[in-house]
């Protein structure tokens, strides 16, 4: 006998406006998973971010599949592809250099992985997408703890002493050059 939640499930699935609602409602619950460990590391992107990013990759596999439908003769491809490269640019947008050491990637991978998953949300690919979504936890959450014992000689970038950090800081730029030497703007030919 089937259990009364795979019931519910069966049902929910069998009406397209409500199959519709739990892409979007599962989309949100993939994206405020990860959001949620991101908000806790007090990352820029956080939960908000990471639930919109997940919600509205979901809505654009939807929209995709609603095209495809009325526009058979459409290319869908092409949609995904600019939700794919926009993300990157999104992305790209979290990560910073902070004298020698780049910050944010992991954020911004996390993003750009994000999108896969509410894009297999909304294209109906369920089990991908909590998979994947428990896969992108593991790796961002709990494989941060296993980084240190990879690189065991290394400091955290807290207890890396000022002048270690100053020393890998890029040369200041040259002086300008002294009043002798300068030009006015009357030296400068129209």
């Amino acid at each position: 006998m089937d259990s009364l939640a795979a019931r519910l499930l069966k049902e929910v699935l069998s009406r397209p406006h409500l199959v519709t609602a739990f892409r979007l409602l599962l989309a949100v619950t993939c994206g405020a998973l990860i959001g949620i460990e991101r908000e806790q590391q007090e990352k820029r992107a956080g939960l908000r971010t990471h639930i919109l990013l997940c919600l509205g990759a979901c809505l654009f596999a939807l929209i995709g599949l609603r095209m495809h439908k009325e526009y058979p003769g459409g290319d869908a491809l092409r949609l995904l592809h600019g939700l794919i490269t926009g993300v990157g640019f999104l992305a790209a947008g979290v990560i910073f250099t902070q004298g020698a050491s780049v910050r944010g990637l992991t954020t911004a991978v996390g993003l750009w992985s994000l999108t896969g998953i509410g894009l297999a949300v909304g294209l109906g690919y369920y089990g991908l997408a909590v998979f994947a979504t428990l896969l992108i936890f593991i790796v961002i959450a709990w494989l941060k703890r296993v980084e240190p014992t990879l690189h065991p000689h290394a400091q955290p970038a807290a207890q890396v002493p000022p002048e270690a950090r100053q020393a890998a800081q890029p040369p200041s730029p040259a002086p300008p050059p002294s009043d002798s030497t300068s030009r006015t703007s009357s030296d400068v030919i129209p």
